[in-house]
């Protein structure tokens, strides 16, 4: 998704918040060690020593173990080494010590749909509405778990206020799509399939119109392969395959929706929250095998 969502809300990923935190809201230990380990910590994380950072994270949280920012501070270089289930546990420990963290509700329901725990992404995110109502519209992320949990009548329901705070978005009514053909049926999703104009990203214009029944699979590849990577390695391909397995499955032919899910979650690690969609879903894919 590339939403202009308010950054307080729902951003986490590179340590932005610890560090505002541990310079403006200062932990209270018996003596300054605390304070110097966590500057300690940013300093090697900046550095890009994250083993460096994560060590003397676990000592803060030690020296500290009551300051949420302590927990606070390690859950994010958790995440930032893909250790989610870490993550998820020491966001836990933040809430315990500062329940009205609605920053930590959020970044605990990434973590947790990260894991798969779609259910309890969910309550995360319901938690972190209650605290800040007004995000509910900037939201996508929870309509994406809305929809794996299987709740498509809800799921349309928040990427059609979604819409209305980011209107040119086709990645948005792709996933209105998905969870309208589901609630209603593929005709009426295709009938009332979101026009989006102005997503300049690639091969988005060509999702757009694949939904719409006027592109090709072949055409969504085509311009995905023509195209140079947008910032991250990968990435034009990466979107491709993800939105055509999705469009496979929704049409029902699941051999080659598995087939560029798959391809679509070889390159999750290079792709933020949606790589993470990526791997869920092939992750889905291969429990359903198991069965």
């Amino acid at each position: 998704m590339n939403p202009p969502m308010k950054r307080i809300a729902l951003t986490f990923a590179l340590l932005s918040l610890s560090i505002t935190h541990a310079a403006a809201q200062p932990l209270r230990p018996q003596d300054d060690s605390s304070q110097e380990i966590a500057q300690q910590a940013i300093a090697a994380y900046r550095k890009g020593d994250v083993t460096g950072a994560l060590g003397l994270a676990t000592k803060l949280t030690e020296a500290a173990p009551k300051q949420p920012q302590a927990w606070l501070l390690r859950a994010q270089l958790h995440g930032a080494q893909r250790e989610h289930a870490k993550a998820a546990a020491d966001y836990s420990e933040v809430l315990k010590l500062d329940p009205k963290s609605a920053n930590a509700w959020q970044a605990r329901g990434e973590a947790h749909f990260k894991l798969g725990k779609i259910a309890e992404s969910i309550a995360d995110f319901d938690k972190f509405l209650e605290l800040v109502p007004a995000q509910k519209p900037h939201h996508w992320q929870r309509g994406i778990s809305l929809y794996y949990a299987a709740r498509f009548k809800d799921g349309k329901e928040q990427f059609e206020i979604h819409q209305t705070v980011n209107s040119n978005d086709v990645e948005n009514a792709v996933w209105h799509f998905l969870c309208a053909a589901r609630a209603d049926g593929l005709a009426s999703a295709k009938k009332n399939l979101i026009p989006i104009e102005g997503d300049g990203r690639v091969p988005m214009a060509e999702v757009h119109r694949l939904f719409a029944g006027k592109a090709k699979p072949e055409d969504v590849l085509a311009a995905a392969k023509a195209a140079p990577a947008q910032g991250r390695a990968g990435e034009p391909m990466f979107y491709a395959h993800l939105y055509l397995g999705i469009y496979f499955e929704a049409i029902g032919d699941a051999k080659l929706a598995r087939e560029h899910i798959f391809k679509s979650a070889e390159r999750a690690n290079e792709n933020g929250y949606m790589g993470d969609v990526a791997r869920v879903h092939a992750e889905i894919l291969r429990k359903q095998d198991k069965k």
